[in-house]
C-alpha cells in the first residue's frame, strides 16, 4: 500500500498510590481507581518530507513547557523524527494529577514535578513505539451525532451568568450559548483493510467524574474500552476535544438527578459516543483512501492578552481591601473547604461542590484583576503554537485554550476543508477563552482570572486559523 504510513501506540500513565487530583478549586486526594488513565499516539508520515505526531493524553491540561520537555526528551533519539511536528491535546478530565504544581493557594508539593517526569518518560516510549510501527495505511473519514455536550452557563434576568447555575430560578432566562452534537471521525486501515484505529473528536470535555475522588479516564476511556471490545485489543482510539470551554456533559434543563455525575454516567455517555462512531464507521467503510496528501504547517501566533482598564484596577484595589476586612483570605479558604465537605455529604446533591461565588473565590477573582493590570504593563501579548494538519480533504487545527464553542463553530463554517477537526487544550494551556457575550455576563469562565486571552483575541484566533486552513486548500 503506497501513500501515508501510520503508526499507533498507547501507554499507561496511571499513578501509584494516593495522589492529589487536579481540576477543582479545592484539594482532592484520590480514593482508588475508577478506570486507568493513558495516552494514545498516532504517527503520520508521507515517506518524503512531511509528518505529524498526534498525542492524546488523559490529563486536565498541560503547559507548553511540558510539551517542550517531551520534545527535548525524544530529540535525536528517533531517526527521522521532527520533534516540532509533535502536537498533543488533553481530554480535559478532572480526575488525574497535575503535571505542574497545581493550585498555588493550597499546595506547594512536589507531586506535579514527580508525576510530570513519569508521564514524559511514558510518552517518549510511546512516541518511539508508534514511529517504529509505521506501515502503509488507508484512511476514511465520517461524522455522526451524539448528545454529549450542553452549554453549562445559565443566564439570568439581571444580566449575569453562572456556570452550572440553577435553572429552576424564576429569573432564569436561558443558556448562554450553543451546543454541537457532531462527532468528527477519522478511521485508519492496514493493507488488508482491517480497521486499526480512529480519531474521535467531540465538543465536550471528558468530565463526568470531575467532582469525585477516583482516578478516571472518564467517558473517553469508556469509549476506548468499547472500541477495543468491538475491533480487538490492537485497535487504538485517539480522543480529541473540540472547542468546548462553555460545555459540559450535562443537560442542566432536563437532568435533575446526579446520574451524569456518577460512574453510571460514564457508561451512558461512553456508549452514546460509541454508537455514533459505529454509525460513522458503517458510512465510511468501503471508502478507504490510500493516497491522501499530508501537509503539516506549524506557526507561532501572537494574540493580545485580555486587558484590565485603570478604573477596573482601582476598583479592584478597593474591593480587595473591603473583602479582606470582612474575612481574610486564609480564613476564607478554610471556610470554603469546609463548605465543600458539607455539600459533598448532602444526599442526592451532584457536584461540583464548590461555589464560585464564595467569599474566597471573590477575593481570588479580584486579586487576579490587580495582577493582570500590573503584568500587562510589560506583557501585552500571548504566544501560542498553531498546527494545521491537512490529510486529504480533512484538516486538524489546534489551540491551547478552553475555547468557547462559538469560536470553533466559526472556524468550521468558514473552513474550505471537507471536514474540520478543531482541537482545544493542545500544545499548551491558557485556560478559558470566552466570547464577548460571556465577558459581559461575567461568572466563572468569563472572568479575568479564568484565562489569558479575551474575546478580541478569540476573534483573531478564528481569523488566523481560517486563514491557515484556506491557504492549504486554496
Amino acid at each position: 500500500m503506497s501513500g501515508i504510513k501510520i503508526g499507533w501506540a498507547e501507554t499507561d500513565i496511571t499513578p501509584d498510590g494516593k495522589v492529589e487530583l487536579y481540576g477543582q478549586y479545592y484539594p482532592r486526594m484520590s480514593k482508588g481507581i475508577h478506570s486507568r488513565i493513558g495516552a494514545t499516539v498516532m504517527v503520520l508520515d508521507d515517506g518524503k518530507k512531511e509528518q505529524a505526531v498526534m498525542i492524546s493524553v488523559d490529563l486536565t491540561n498541560f503547559t507548553r513547557d511540558f510539551l517542550d520537555e517531551l520534545r527535548k526528551s525524544v530529540k535525536g533519539k528517533i531517526p527521522g523524527l521532527d520533534v516540532s511536528k509533535i502536537l498533543m491535546n488533553a481530554t480535559h478530565i478532572h480526575s488525574a494529577p497535575a503535571v505542574s504544581p497545581g493550585r498555588s493557594w493550597w499546595t506547594a508539593s512536589e507531586q506535579g514535578e514527580t508525576y510530570s517526569k513519569f508521564v514524559i518518560k511514558q510518552l517518549g516510549k510511546a512516541v518511539a513505539e508508534a514511529w517504529k510501527n509505521r506501515k502503509g495505511s488507508g484512511i476514511s473519514n465520517s461524522s455522526d451525532f451524539a448528545s454529549v455536550g450542553h452549554c453549562r452557563r445559565a443566564v439570568y434576568s439581571n444580566g449575569t451568568a453562572e456556570m452550572y447555575g440553577d435553572t429552576s430560578r424564576d429569573d432564569f432566562m436561558g443558556m448562554e450559548g450553543n451546543e454541537d452534537s457532531t462527532v468528527e471521525m477519522l478511521f485508519t486501515f492496514d493493507e488488508k483493510k482491517k480497521a486499526t484505529g480512529a480519531i474521535v473528536n467531540i465538543a465536550c470535555p471528558s468530565q463526568i467524574m470531575e467532582a469525585t475522588y477516583k482516578i478516571s479516564s472518564d467517558f473517553m476511556g469508556e469509549l476506548r474500552r468499547l472500541l477495543k471490545e468491538k475491533f480487538g485489543p490492537d485497535f487504538h482510539a485517539l480522543c480529541q476535544i473540540s472547542a468546548a470551554g462553555c460545555q459540559s456533559p450535562r443537560d442542566l434543563i432536563r437532568t435533575k438527578d446526579d446520574e451524569l455525575w456518577s460512574e453510571r454516567g460514564v457508561r451512558v455517555i461512553g456508549k452514546r459516543i460509541f454508537d455514533a462512531v459505529m454509525r460513522g464507521y458503517e458510512k465510511s467503510n468501503g471508502k478507504i483512501n490510500t493516497d491522501s496528501k499530508l501537509i503539516h504547517n506549524v506557526k507561532e501566533l501572537t494574540l493580545p492578552k485580555r486587558k484590565v482598564s485603570y478604573q477596573e484596577y482601582v476598583n479592584a484595589l478597593k474591593e480587595v481591601e473591603r473583602l479582606e476586612k470582612i474575612k481574610p483570605e486564609k480564613k476564607a479558604f478554610d471556610d470554603f473547604c469546609k463548605e465543600v465537605k458539607i455539600n459533598e455529604k448532602i444526599p442526592g446533591r451532584p457536584g461540583p461542590y464548590d461555589s464560585k461565588l464564595h467569599h474566597f473565590a471573590l477575593i481570588k477573582n479580584t486579586k487576579a484583576v490587580i495582577a493582570r493590570y500590573e503584568k500587562q504593563q510589560k506583557e501585552t501579548d500571548f504566544s501560542m503554537e498553531l498546527h494545521t494538519v491537512k490529510l486529504g480533504d480533512i484538516v486538524f487545527v489546534t489551540n491551547p485554550f478552553e475555547l468557547f464553542l462559538d469560536f470553533g463553530l466559526q472556524m468550521k463554517s468558514r473552513s474550505r476543508a471537507g471536514q474540520t477537526f478543531v482541537i482545544q487544550l493542545s500544545c499548551g494551556s491558557a485556560a478559558y477563552l470566552p466570547t464577548e457575550r460571556a465577558e459581559q455576563f461575567g461568572g466563572y469562565g468569563g472572568l479575568i482570572i479564568n484565562g489569558v486571552v479575551g474575546s478580541d483575541g478569540g476573534k483573531m484566533l478564528v481569523d488566523e486559523t481560517v486563514k491557515s486552513i484556506n491557504k492549504i486548500f486554496a
